[in-house]
């Protein structure tokens, strides 16, 4: 199972050099992966209904000039969005990013996507937030076939490519696509057509149905189910932003080291491929981050 980190995004801050010395001790201390985040924007809750946790005054850094920038500072940990709100993007300078940055780091992107939740965002991009779900299939569609081919001549729902292609391609071809949510529609969508899960859940009786229902999607589409990757996440502390609720003063203490690696241990059991450390939302300094991200690896090495 492979071991990955969380990048800070909304607590690391602006300094390059906070942010430089945070991602080398990640990859020093021997993580596999880095997982970063994305929101373009942010917008005010008093404003608007926002079902998620996350508003403006939280900071997000734009996930691909940031692995620019990592796949500079590091030589082996992989780099994986988790995830990038895709249908809210144009396609196509969607899969040039992508594609620059597995060239820079010498193939080591791996593409998580989503449809997202924030309708605010959608509009200040001018993009359709009613038909998310079915443009993202056929985002997917079209990345993988300018990741492959030097020309591409494409005539879908949303996109419209003659003759042209994306140039330079990925080092991987295709580079795989991982898929973030829990609706039944995106398990169905990521057994079909997708490489791997990001799969939002705790390792418990809900987590085993919605894997089985993976798997069972998965043969019945004609695949076989090992070939999906499924990563999870584990939390240091008692944060709820997975479940979407915004953080109280107690969900901010660190649980023991003891829980997580039962935890993790949980995930292992259910098929877990990937697990990654989530430092977030306890109040703690880039450097108590590397502190914490240290522990938690050491407590999963020892088990």
């Amino acid at each position: 199972m492979k071991v990955g980190a969380i990048f800070p995004i909304t607590e690391i801050g602006t300094d390059p050099i906070a942010i430089r010395d945070y991602t080398q001790a990640i990859e020093e201390l021997g993580y596999d992966h880095l997982v970063v985040f994305d929101h373009v924007l942010g917008a005010d809750p008093t404003k608007h209904e926002l079902w998620g946790p996350y508003t403006h005054e939280f900071q997000f850094h734009e996930p691909f000039v940031l692995m620019g920038y990592l796949a500079a500072i590091t030589s082996t940990i992989e780099l994986a969005t988790g995830i990038v709100i895709a249908p809210q993007r144009q396609t196509a300078l969607l899969a040039k990013q992508a594609a620059e940055v597995d060239v820079l780091s010498g193939g080591r992107l791996r593409l998580g996507i989503g449809i997202g939740w924030n309708q605010v965002e959608y509009e200040a991009l001018g993009q359709d937030f009613t038909t998310r779900g079915r443009r993202v299939e056929e985002q997917m569609e079209l990345m993988r076939l300018l990741w492959s081919n030097d020309l591409v001549t494409f005539d879908g729902e949303w996109d419209k490519i003659t003759d042209a292609g994306i140039n330079p391609l990925p080092v991987q071809q295709p580079l795989p696509i991982w898929m973030g949510g829990w609706a039944d529609a995106m398990i169905k969508r990521i057994a079909r057509i997708g490489d791997g899960w990001f799969a939002f859940f705790k390792p418990d009786d809900t987590g085993k149905r919605m894997i089985e229902k993976l798997h069972q999607y998965a043969s019945e589409a004609g695949r076989d189910p090992a070939e999906i990757g499924i990563e999870s996440w584990v939390t240091v502390n008692n944060a709820q932003v997975l479940a979407g609720r915004n953080q109280k003063p107690e969900d901010k203490l660190l649980r023991s080291p003891d829980e997580w690696c039962e935890e993790v241990a949980g995930y292992q059991a259910l098929g877990a491929t990937h697990i990654a450390c989530w430092t977030m939302y306890a109040d703690l300094t880039p450097d108590q981050h590397i502190d914490v991200a240290r522990r938690f690896k050491e407590a999963v090495d020892g088990m």
